[in-house]
């Protein structure tokens, strides 16, 4: 297995991708979680390993968008379990709950390509034509 990609976090508060050599946003950064890169952030200042928190903003960014995951009144019980008794059952429950989601999710992905859009509705109107057809028949013998 190959090592992580670096991104550095500078003072600027800017993430420079050492693979790609550029400058990147956390939509890129959201781009390598989709596509399953695997990376760590590090803070250019002492090299501490910031990637959590680095995820965390993604995740805030993406809440702001038209349909959140995460409702407020979830964000809240999650805040409250901090520092309790219920962190590390509340913790272990979210990640294995959404592992179980995800993996349903790709078994229900079709193994073949996904038809055209307009595939469904040939198929109706074949169906109608046929119907059409049998209706057009059947008023035809009753001449």
């Amino acid at each position: 297995m190959s090592e992580p990609r670096v991104i550095k976090k500078y003072p600027n508060r800017r993430l420079y991708d050492t693979v790609e050599s550029r400058y990147i946003t956390l939509a890129d950064v959201r781009r390598l979680v989709v596509e399953r890169i695997e990376f760590v952030v590090v803070d250019k200042k002492n090299n501490a390993d910031i990637t959590r928190s680095i995820l965390l903003q993604v995740i805030a960014e993406q809440e702001h968008l038209a349909e959140p995951i995460l409702s407020q009144d979830f964000m809240v019980n999650v805040i409250r379990a901090y520092g309790t008794t219920a962190q590390v059952q509340v913790s272990g429950h979210l990640e294995q709950s959404l592992k179980q989601i995800m993996g349903q999710q790709q078994q229900m992905r079709p193994a073949r390509p996904r038809p055209a859009a307009d595939e469904p509705f040939k198929a109706l109107s074949s169906i109608r034509t046929r119907d059409g057809d049998k209706d057009r028949d059947e008023h035809l013998e009753t001449k």
